[in-house]
């Protein structure tokens, strides 16, 4: 982290520490991906959940969109993997970009 500029490494969360070098990847140009198990929420978004959060809504989650969710025909308990991005101002979780795999087959 503190060879990519990031500052007050000491004071920060381990998940913010993550967040910070991810944000940063992605700024670089690189892409940056991202998996977990699906919740789809009543308004029709959804989340990945992590293991590493015993599957239960989390800093880390990532955001999958309505439009996402209706056109791979992806339905709570499927395991994602795929391209994600940052949150943009205003927001708080990364965002599912591109979905590379559907419990583990291509979609």
């Amino acid at each position: 982290g503190e060879n990519m500029g990031l500052e007050n490494l000491a004071r920060m969360r381990k998940q913010d520490i993550i967040f910070a070098i991810l944000k940063q990847h992605a700024k670089s140009g690189e892409d940056i991906f991202g998996d977990g198990v699906l919740e789809i929420l009543q308004d029709g978004f959804g989340f990945l959940r992590s293991a590493d959060s015993s599957y239960l809504a989390g800093p880390d989650d990532i955001y999958v969109s309505p439009s996402q969710i209706r056109r791979f025909n992806l339905r709570t308990g499927d395991t994602i993997s795929g391209k994600i991005r940052p949150p943009k101002e205003g927001e708080r979780y990364f965002a599912l970009l591109k979905v590379n795999e559907v419990n583990f087959d291509k979609p």
